[in-house]
């Protein structure tokens, strides 16, 4: 996949970074010369000086064979120019990042796929961080009806030696929850489990749930026997 991103600041020089590991094809459009060389010699990416929102700039990245557009500049307004102008020349997937709320329609009307709240992610990050304790990360999906956690299973706890289709029949497991991921060890692959896959003590769970159930099925697995 061909991505181009507009922006090389934290975020842009870390997706960039992320995606070239990932094996995809990388641009990078920054006004920052440094910004750029950092992004050929460090990245291994493609990077051209100039203004993302800058036609000829764009056309000389490759905008035209673009499988995908990131906008993660500076400034709202020039995400917004970029998006457009992303959308002008044919890019069906097109991602952005936003400060300030009052962008986020006006980007989803130009043709943004995804708009992505750095603030929002990383103020909720903190949030769950401060609440749950227990949870190691936690994402939101349909925006916020679906809670996917990673869970620990601690040493001593009830739920420890029961199979994942035991614990779907306890009365206490949430109604609605599913455990969709088990990690034995660490150093492990994620597998899918099944009825008759057993959690064991330092295990690592995914598990999918309901805001409203989250107090409870985190207590739920959580509990010491």
């Amino acid at each position: 996949m061909f991505v181009l991103i507009g922006g090389a600041g934290l975020v842009g020089l870390d997706l960039a970074q992320r995606l070239v590991d990932l094996g995809h094809t990388v641009a990078v459009i920054d006004i920052d010369p440094s910004a750029c060389r950092y992004v050929r010699e460090q990245v291994g990416a493609m990077a051209f000086e100039g203004s993302a929102v800058s036609t000829e700039v764009l056309l000389e990245a490759g905008i035209h064979k673009a499988d995908a557009v990131a906008a993660v500049l500076r400034h709202d307004a020039l995400n917004l120019a970029m998006v457009t102008l992303a959308k002008h020349y044919g890019v069906s997937h097109i991602v952005s990042r936003v400060r300030h709320r009052d962008f986020a329609e006006p980007l989803r009307i130009v043709g943004a796929s995804h708009i992505i709240s750095t603030v929002d992610l990383g103020v909720s990050t903190m949030v769950n961080a401060i609440e749950y304790p227990q949870v190691e990360s936690m994402m939101h999906f349909e925006q916020g009806q679906i809670e996917v956690l990673k869970l620990s299973i601690p040493q001593k706890c009830y739920v420890v030696g029961l199979t994942v289709a035991e614990i779907a029949q306890e009365p206490q497991f949430p109604t609605g929850s599913l455990i969709i991921g088990y990690q034995s060890h660490p150093h492990m692959d994620l597998e899918i489990p099944n009825g008759s896959t057993v959690l064991e003590p330092g295990a690592t769970i995914l598990m999918v749930t309901k805001p409203g159930s989250l107090h409870q099925a985190i207590d739920f697995i959580n509990g010491c026997t």
